[in-house]
């Protein structure tokens, strides 16, 4: 899964994020809560771990601002103030569990996975983007009516922006979560594939949907 830390213990971020990668997980940091909750609203993270005591936001005031902002990420905050008042504080900010300093990396692990099997989630099967639309059972995609012939890596990769539909991909998140591994960042085989993509999904119709955000990465939207 794919995990945002929000911490601005450098040495605390970095060990937490070892951690959490051991376990499996994409980390990404944010040292500062205004930074963590630009990222939270950005989207595509299953869960958040984000300290209380934040620099320029407290971590109580992004869980709050990102609930009302529509943002259903399960969230885990970290403090070493965990008495009774701070934690119906934080849980009733929207936070969806609080763990208190000092805590065992073991008891965190157990607690981001809870969070991520807990979740609401309803198996999906269809998608759809305007229209463009896809069957994850048949492994059909079709646009406008007309089937379109995708290679397994373009079909993944088109999978994964329809599910992040509105939103800006970047390279980085396309290389971890659509080839599962830590590419060369000058390499161009996203160039490539997205080039691909885009010709059978826009080439012949006459409004675009996948398009490039210059510096950042791609967004698919109708």
């Amino acid at each position: 899964m794919r995990v945002l830390l929000v911490e601005d213990d450098a040495d605390m971020a970095e060990s937490l994020k070892s951690s959490l990668t051991a376990d499996d997980h994409f980390v990404d940091i944010a040292a500062d809560g205004e930074a963590g909750e630009a990222m939270a609203l950005d989207g595509g993270y299953d869960v958040i771990v984000l300290d209380r005591m934040l620099p320029k936001k407290l971590g109580v005031s992004v869980v709050r601002e990102l609930r009302q902002q529509g943002v259903s990420t399960p969230v885990l905050i970290l403090s070493a103030l965990h008495d009774e008042d701070h934690r119906v504080e934080g849980l009733d900010a929207g936070a969806n569990d609080y763990l208190g300093k000092p805590f065992s990396t073991r008891e965190l692990l157990a607690r981001v996975r809870a969070l991520w099997h807990g979740r609401d989630r309803e198996p999906q099967t269809r998608l759809a983007v305007g229209d463009l639309e896809m069957d994850l059972l048949a492994r059909t995609v079709k646009r406008d009516g007309k089937k379109l012939d995708l290679q397994p890596r373009e079909f993944r990769l088109l999978e994964y922006l329809m599910r992040n539909a509105g939103q800006t991909v970047t390279r980085k998140m396309l290389l971890e979560n659509v080839w599962d591994y830590h590419f060369d960042p000058q390499t161009n085989v996203i160039d490539v594939h997205i080039s691909r993509l885009r010709s059978k999904i826009d080439r012949d119709f006459p409004q675009s949907l996948l398009h490039t955000v210059r510096g950042s990465g791609y967004r698919l939207e109708a």
